[in-house]
């Protein structure tokens, strides 16, 4: 059902009928298909709207500072840790880990609320600059 990039198969994000199901059973499956999606949109967006509430620009600007101090902290250990040339302890690993997941689960969750807004299940208003 996808189409063949590289190597991969790349998922398609829209109905391709199948040649051998004739045309009323296409119609009717696209129709199910579309309800199914305009279902799981109503629901996020519900739920997100409710637990987010009003998105703006100063609420963004937050999480994407958070998100750079993160990855900012991770890689200021890691230089610092690499100056002396030993060989890391288990502790300094444990901690550069402890770091850069916090910093991939900020970006992610940055990453995810950028969609959110993108898909229409959350509005954004930049706010005055």
């Amino acid at each position: 059902m996808g189409k063949l990039i590289g190597r991969r198969r790349a998922a398609s994000d829209h109905f391709e009928p199948d040649e051998d199901v004739d045309p009323k059973a296409q119609r009717n499956l696209r129709g199910h298909l579309e309800h199914i999606d305009y279902t799981a949109y109503a629901a996020n967006k519900k739920l997100l709207t409710a637990a987010i509430g009003a998105l703006d620009g100063e609420r963004v600007q937050k999480l994407a500072v958070a998100a750079a101090l993160a990855r900012t902290r991770w890689v200021v250990a890691a230089l610092t840790i690499a100056e002396d040339g030993a060989t890391p302890t288990r502790e300094q690993i444990a901690g550069l880990t402890h770091l850069r997941s916090t910093y991939d689960e900020l970006a992610s969750a940055y990453d995810g609320l950028r969609r959110m807004v993108e898909r229409g299940y959350i509005g954004y208003a930049p706010g005055a600059d």
